[in-house]
């Protein structure tokens, strides 16, 4: 990635970054190299739910893609952040949702969007990137696959995904047929982990039945405000707790059927709360 001003901390800190690498150590271009290799950023290849990306055009013909930077790196360092700089880190209610939301607008953008229906399989707080306003920027496609818009669900010869947020279907074939659904529960599983601000498996609690969030929260969610979450939920923020919780349970249950599509995610998150039931 670059950076067009890095500040002075920036600087010092990417290029003890690079110097780990040894003689193995990646190649550095200026801003004025990436403007060049870019045709002044004129060759935009596209924006959806991962940014925009350029085509870069660089010496003996090799080819590159050039994506935005993200100062403030990965999602999931504002959700599991621990020490004396744990509070300064924390997002405000709002600023989850409207994470939250522009995620769902990426994945449906993925899903409905394109001409080929574009599976990402790894949805998790650590591929989602936050650029200077906080807007999320999809990222790490390693593990996606193209699926044609007519066809609902795909083959898979293994599971793919990381642990905690891969939907039963994808290592069970009795839980149902894999498909698009498939991100919709590992989007909800995500949303959970950003409301109650610690992984959703965590054996470190204190009460056993605290271990497993999503159902401590399906149980406690009647509670009104007194939900113990880490994150103080004043009165005027509990509208969007409550969705949050509510849209992401919907999410992440076991039948693919059951669960809604990104389109209908983003009209519940839109929406009313007291449209949505549990």
């Amino acid at each position: 990635s670059w950076s067009n001003h890095p500040r002075q901390g920036d600087e010092a800190t990417i290029e003890a970054f690079i110097k780990n690498f040894g003689s193995s150590a990646p190649k550095r271009y200026s801003y004025r190299e990436i403007k060049k290799i870019t045709n002044q950023f004129h060759d935009n290849l596209g924006q959806g739910g991962f940014g925009k990306v350029y085509r870069g055009k660089m010496s003996r013909s090799k080819r590159a893609l050039i994506y935005e930077f993200m100062p403030h790196g990965s999602l999931d360092k504002f959700i599991y952040s621990q020490g004396s700089n744990n509070q300064s880190r924390r997002l405000e209610w709002k600023t989850l949702y409207d994470i939250a939301l522009g995620i769902a607008r990426g994945l449906e953008y993925l899903h409905q969007g394109c001409n080929t229906r574009i599976l990402h399989f790894d949805i998790k707080p650590h591929n989602i990137l936050l650029d200077n306003n906080f807007c999320p920027k999809i990222s790490d496609f390693g593990l996606s696959k193209l699926c044609e818009r007519k066809e609902s669900v795909i083959s898979m010869a293994c599971a793919r995904g990381t642990v905690g947020y891969i939907a039963p279907e994808v290592f069970c074939r009795n839980f149902g047929r894999v498909s698009y659904k498939s991100d919709v529960y590992s989007y909800g599983m995500m949303v959970l982990e950003m409301v109650g601000g610690r992984k959703n498996i965590d054996v470190g609690v204190s009460q056993t039945s605290e271990v497993y969030f999503p159902s401590w929260i399906y149980e406690h969610i009647d509670q009104s405000m007194n939900l113990n979450l880490k994150r103080v939920i004043a009165e005027e923020e509990e509208e969007i707790t409550r969705k949050l919780i509510i849209v992401s349970l919907w999410c992440i249950q076991c039948d693919p059927c059951d669960r809604p599509s990104m389109t209908k995610v983003l009209e519940m998150l839109q929406g009313s709360l007291q449209l949505l039931v549990i």
